[in-house]
Protein backbone atom coordinates (compact mmCIF):
# COMPACT_ATOMS: atom_id res chain seq x y z
CA UNK A 1 0.00 0.00 0.00
CA UNK A 2 1.02 3.49 -0.80
CA UNK A 3 0.05 6.67 1.29
CA UNK A 4 1.14 9.92 0.32
CA UNK A 5 0.55 10.79 4.78
CA UNK A 6 3.44 8.32 5.66
CA UNK A 7 6.54 7.70 3.23
CA UNK A 8 7.86 4.84 5.06
CA UNK A 9 10.60 4.60 2.21
CA UNK A 10 11.72 8.10 3.35
CA UNK A 11 11.88 7.22 6.92
CA UNK A 12 13.92 4.07 6.10
CA UNK A 13 15.80 6.22 3.93
CA UNK A 14 17.03 8.79 6.41
CA UNK A 15 17.48 6.41 9.32
CA UNK A 16 20.21 5.02 6.95
CA UNK A 17 21.67 8.00 6.20
CA UNK A 18 21.80 9.24 9.84
CA UNK A 19 23.58 5.91 10.60
CA UNK A 20 26.12 6.53 7.95
CA UNK A 21 26.89 10.30 8.84
CA UNK A 22 27.40 9.05 12.31
CA UNK A 23 30.04 6.50 11.28
CA UNK A 24 31.50 8.61 8.60
CA UNK A 25 31.79 11.41 11.45
CA UNK A 26 33.37 8.94 13.69
CA UNK A 27 35.89 8.04 11.07
CA UNK A 28 36.99 11.38 10.33
CA UNK A 29 37.05 12.17 14.38
CA UNK A 30 39.94 9.00 14.28
CA UNK A 31 41.67 10.42 11.03
CA UNK A 32 42.18 14.18 12.55
CA UNK A 33 42.88 12.78 15.82
CA UNK A 34 44.69 9.65 15.20
CA UNK A 35 42.93 8.10 17.95
CA UNK A 36 39.82 5.39 18.21
CA UNK A 37 38.85 6.27 21.88
CA UNK A 38 40.01 9.80 22.23
CA UNK A 39 37.29 10.30 25.00
CA UNK A 40 35.23 8.85 27.43
CA UNK A 41 32.33 9.05 24.94
CA UNK A 42 34.41 6.99 22.25
CA UNK A 43 34.57 3.71 25.21
CA UNK A 44 34.51 4.68 28.90
CA UNK A 45 36.54 1.83 29.97
CA UNK A 46 39.34 1.88 27.57
CA UNK A 47 39.60 5.56 28.36
CA UNK A 48 40.36 5.04 32.21
CA UNK A 49 42.57 2.62 31.14
CA UNK A 50 44.97 4.88 29.03
CA UNK A 51 44.74 7.60 31.00
CA UNK A 52 45.86 6.04 33.95
CA UNK A 53 48.17 4.50 32.25
CA UNK A 54 49.41 7.70 30.63
CA UNK A 55 49.55 9.06 34.51
CA UNK A 56 52.03 6.21 34.93
CA UNK A 57 54.15 7.48 31.97
CA UNK A 58 54.19 10.46 33.28
CA UNK A 59 55.17 9.57 37.11
CA UNK A 60 57.98 7.40 35.04
CA UNK A 61 59.35 10.40 33.82
CA UNK A 62 60.34 12.06 36.68
CA UNK A 63 61.40 8.91 38.46
CA UNK A 64 63.91 9.20 35.55
CA UNK A 65 65.10 12.54 36.52
CA UNK A 66 65.54 10.75 39.86
CA UNK A 67 67.30 8.61 39.10
CA UNK A 68 69.92 10.69 36.80
CA UNK A 69 70.30 13.21 39.91
CA UNK A 70 71.01 10.20 42.35
CA UNK A 71 73.54 8.74 39.95
CA UNK A 72 75.27 11.75 39.42
CA UNK A 73 75.44 12.19 43.34
CA UNK A 74 76.74 8.82 43.85
CA UNK A 75 79.14 9.13 40.87
CA UNK A 76 80.70 12.52 42.30
CA UNK A 77 81.25 10.21 45.74
CA UNK A 78 82.45 7.34 44.10
CA UNK A 79 85.35 9.29 42.34
CA UNK A 80 86.52 10.92 45.50
CA UNK A 81 86.29 7.95 47.14
CA UNK A 82 88.75 6.34 44.48
CA UNK A 83 90.55 9.46 44.33
CA UNK A 84 91.31 9.21 48.13
CA UNK A 85 91.93 5.70 47.78
CA UNK A 86 95.09 6.95 45.20
CA UNK A 87 96.49 9.35 48.02
CA UNK A 88 96.61 7.21 50.33
CA UNK A 89 98.33 4.45 48.09
CA UNK A 90 100.32 7.68 47.27
CA UNK A 91 101.03 8.34 50.51
CA UNK A 92 101.99 4.48 51.60
CA UNK A 93 104.67 5.17 49.39
CA UNK A 94 106.21 7.65 51.10
CA UNK A 95 105.89 5.42 54.04
CA UNK A 96 107.56 2.59 52.62
CA UNK A 97 110.38 4.97 51.58
CA UNK A 98 110.69 5.70 54.92
CA UNK A 99 111.34 2.22 56.38
CA UNK A 100 115.17 2.79 55.06
CA UNK A 101 118.06 3.78 57.06
CA UNK A 102 119.85 6.67 54.73
CA UNK A 103 116.22 8.70 53.91
CA UNK A 104 115.27 11.85 54.39
CA UNK A 105 111.79 11.43 56.93
CA UNK A 106 111.74 15.04 57.31
CA UNK A 107 110.97 15.47 53.56
CA UNK A 108 109.02 12.55 53.19
CA UNK A 109 106.67 13.98 55.90
CA UNK A 110 106.21 17.11 54.44
CA UNK A 111 104.87 15.10 51.21
CA UNK A 112 102.57 12.80 53.41
CA UNK A 113 101.05 15.99 54.78
CA UNK A 114 100.67 17.60 51.86
CA UNK A 115 98.99 14.30 50.58
CA UNK A 116 96.37 15.13 53.79
CA UNK A 117 95.66 18.12 53.24
CA UNK A 118 94.63 17.28 49.69
CA UNK A 119 92.98 14.47 50.95
CA UNK A 120 90.72 17.09 53.56
CA UNK A 121 90.44 19.15 50.44
CA UNK A 122 88.58 16.19 47.94
CA UNK A 123 86.23 14.90 50.46
CA UNK A 124 85.24 18.51 51.26
CA UNK A 125 84.65 18.89 47.49
CA UNK A 126 83.33 15.95 46.52
CA UNK A 127 79.54 17.24 46.67
CA UNK A 128 76.75 17.40 43.94
CA UNK A 129 74.07 19.87 44.48
CA UNK A 130 75.11 20.57 47.98
CA UNK A 131 75.03 16.94 49.22
CA UNK A 132 77.92 15.43 50.09
CA UNK A 133 77.94 11.90 50.67
CA UNK A 134 81.54 10.92 51.90
CA UNK A 135 82.68 14.26 54.64
CA UNK A 136 80.41 11.71 57.56
CA UNK A 137 77.78 14.77 58.27
CA UNK A 138 75.46 12.12 58.41
CA UNK A 139 74.77 8.60 58.76
CA UNK A 140 71.43 8.55 57.25
CA UNK A 141 70.97 6.95 53.95
CA UNK A 142 70.37 8.78 51.06
CA UNK A 143 66.85 7.64 49.27
CA UNK A 144 66.42 8.01 46.10
CA UNK A 145 63.24 7.42 44.29
CA UNK A 146 63.09 4.29 41.89
CA UNK A 147 59.78 3.43 40.81
CA UNK A 148 56.02 3.64 41.59
CA UNK A 149 54.60 0.59 42.56
CA UNK A 150 50.65 0.11 41.56
CA UNK A 151 48.90 -2.83 43.70
CA UNK A 152 46.04 -4.65 42.78
CA UNK A 153 43.34 -1.91 44.39
CA UNK A 154 45.24 0.58 42.46
CA UNK A 155 46.75 1.92 45.25
CA UNK A 156 50.05 3.64 44.39
CA UNK A 157 53.31 3.65 46.72
CA UNK A 158 56.83 4.90 46.12
CA UNK A 159 59.93 2.60 45.82
CA UNK A 160 63.21 3.70 46.97
CA UNK A 161 66.73 2.66 46.60
CA UNK A 162 68.68 3.81 49.48
CA UNK A 163 72.67 4.26 49.14
CA UNK A 164 75.02 4.07 52.44
CA UNK A 165 77.06 7.38 53.21
CA UNK A 166 80.52 6.67 53.72
CA UNK A 167 83.25 8.69 56.09
CA UNK A 168 85.98 9.73 54.78
CA UNK A 169 86.32 13.08 56.64
CA UNK A 170 89.63 12.99 58.57
CA UNK A 171 88.23 16.04 61.12
CA UNK A 172 91.08 18.91 62.01
CA UNK A 173 94.89 18.22 63.60
CA UNK A 174 95.15 17.49 67.53
CA UNK A 175 98.32 19.32 67.58
CA UNK A 176 96.29 22.30 66.74
CA UNK A 177 93.78 22.02 69.11
CA UNK A 178 91.15 20.11 66.42
CA UNK A 179 89.40 16.68 66.99
CA UNK A 180 90.54 13.98 65.26
CA UNK A 181 86.95 12.45 64.25
CA UNK A 182 86.03 10.39 61.01
CA UNK A 183 86.51 7.19 58.87
CA UNK A 184 90.53 8.40 58.73
CA UNK A 185 91.22 10.15 61.67
CA UNK A 186 94.21 7.72 62.14
CA UNK A 187 96.08 9.79 59.80
CA UNK A 188 96.78 12.23 61.94
CA UNK A 189 99.06 9.56 63.37
CA UNK A 190 101.33 9.00 60.70
CA UNK A 191 104.59 10.73 61.46
CA UNK A 192 107.85 8.80 59.86
CA UNK A 193 110.17 11.00 61.48
CA UNK A 194 109.11 10.10 65.29
CA UNK A 195 111.32 7.83 66.84
CA UNK A 196 110.46 4.56 68.91
CA UNK A 197 109.60 5.21 72.53
CA UNK A 198 112.10 2.28 74.03
CA UNK A 199 113.47 -0.82 72.21
CA UNK A 200 109.94 -2.53 71.82
CA UNK A 201 107.78 -0.52 69.97
CA UNK A 202 108.12 0.52 67.08
CA UNK A 203 109.27 3.58 65.26
CA UNK A 204 106.64 6.02 63.52
CA UNK A 205 107.97 4.96 60.20
CA UNK A 206 106.94 1.16 60.87
CA UNK A 207 103.62 1.81 62.54
CA UNK A 208 102.65 4.15 60.18
CA UNK A 209 102.46 1.22 57.87
CA UNK A 210 99.77 -0.57 59.62
CA UNK A 211 98.05 2.62 59.92
CA UNK A 212 97.66 3.73 55.96
CA UNK A 213 96.94 -0.29 55.33
CA UNK A 214 93.53 0.11 57.45
CA UNK A 215 93.01 3.80 55.72
CA UNK A 216 93.01 2.03 52.65
CA UNK A 217 90.72 -0.21 52.85
CA UNK A 218 88.54 2.55 54.52
CA UNK A 219 88.80 3.85 51.15
CA UNK A 220 88.80 1.15 48.81
CA UNK A 221 85.23 -0.08 50.84
CA UNK A 222 83.78 3.31 50.37
CA UNK A 223 84.37 3.57 46.59
CA UNK A 224 83.20 -0.30 46.14
CA UNK A 225 80.20 0.45 48.07
CA UNK A 226 79.51 3.45 45.81
CA UNK A 227 80.67 1.89 42.82
CA UNK A 228 77.83 -1.18 43.30
CA UNK A 229 74.90 1.43 44.78
CA UNK A 230 75.71 3.79 40.92
CA UNK A 231 75.56 0.17 39.04
CA UNK A 232 72.17 -0.55 40.60
CA UNK A 233 70.74 3.31 39.94
CA UNK A 234 72.59 2.36 36.32
CA UNK A 235 70.62 -0.65 36.07
CA UNK A 236 67.17 1.29 37.11
CA UNK A 237 67.59 4.04 35.25
CA UNK A 238 67.23 1.53 32.12
CA UNK A 239 64.55 -0.77 33.46
CA UNK A 240 62.37 2.43 34.06
CA UNK A 241 62.87 4.02 30.91
CA UNK A 242 61.75 0.57 28.90
CA UNK A 243 58.94 0.44 31.18
CA UNK A 244 57.67 3.70 29.99
CA UNK A 245 58.14 2.95 26.79
CA UNK A 246 56.73 -0.51 26.90
CA UNK A 247 53.60 1.01 28.77
CA UNK A 248 53.66 4.05 25.95
CA UNK A 249 53.52 1.41 23.38
CA UNK A 250 50.50 -0.14 25.37
CA UNK A 251 48.52 2.85 25.62
CA UNK A 252 48.97 3.11 21.86
CA UNK A 253 47.44 -0.14 21.03
CA UNK A 254 44.40 0.38 23.08
CA UNK A 255 43.41 4.35 21.83
CA UNK A 256 45.46 4.42 18.36
CA UNK A 257 43.27 4.25 15.56
CA UNK A 258 44.63 1.93 12.53
CA UNK A 259 44.73 4.67 9.82
CA UNK A 260 45.03 1.94 7.04
CA UNK A 261 41.50 0.22 8.42
CA UNK A 262 39.95 4.12 9.09
CA UNK A 263 41.62 5.18 5.33
CA UNK A 264 39.27 2.44 3.87
CA UNK A 265 36.48 2.63 6.09
CA UNK A 266 36.16 6.06 5.28
CA UNK A 267 35.90 4.80 1.32
CA UNK A 268 32.79 2.79 1.63
CA UNK A 269 31.22 5.26 3.98
CA UNK A 270 31.29 8.12 1.26
CA UNK A 271 30.22 5.89 -1.04
CA UNK A 272 27.18 4.17 1.05
CA UNK A 273 26.58 7.95 1.66
CA UNK A 274 26.39 8.78 -1.92
CA UNK A 275 24.38 5.57 -2.46
CA UNK A 276 21.92 6.85 0.28
CA UNK A 277 21.46 10.06 -0.89
CA UNK A 278 20.00 8.49 -4.12
CA UNK A 279 17.75 6.28 -2.23
CA UNK A 280 16.71 9.08 -0.02
CA UNK A 281 15.62 10.93 -3.20
CA UNK A 282 14.08 8.17 -4.70
CA UNK A 283 12.04 7.58 -1.86
CA UNK A 284 11.21 11.50 -2.09
CA UNK A 285 9.76 10.87 -5.60
CA UNK A 286 7.27 8.17 -4.30
CA UNK A 287 3.91 10.76 -3.63
CA UNK A 288 4.55 12.48 -7.28
CA UNK A 289 4.39 8.80 -9.08
CA UNK A 290 1.02 8.14 -6.81
CA UNK A 291 -0.40 11.70 -8.44
CA UNK A 292 0.13 10.29 -11.74
CA UNK A 293 -2.84 7.93 -10.88
CA UNK A 294 -4.88 10.08 -10.95
CA UNK A 295 -4.50 12.13 -14.01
Amino acid sequence: MSSILTNTSAMVALQTMKGINSNLTQVQSEISTGKSVSSSKDNAAIWAISKTMESDVAGFDTIGESLSLGQSTVSVARQASETVTDLLTQMKEKIVSAQGENVDRESLQRDISSLRDQIGTVVGSAQFNGLNLVNGTSTDPMKVLASLDRSSDQKVSPNHISVDRQDLSMGTDPADGGTASGGLADIWTIDVTAAAADAASPSGAESALDTIEGLIKVATNAAASFGSSENRLSMQQDFVSKLSDAMTSGVGSLVDADMEEASARLSALQVQQQLGVQALSIANESPQNILSLFR
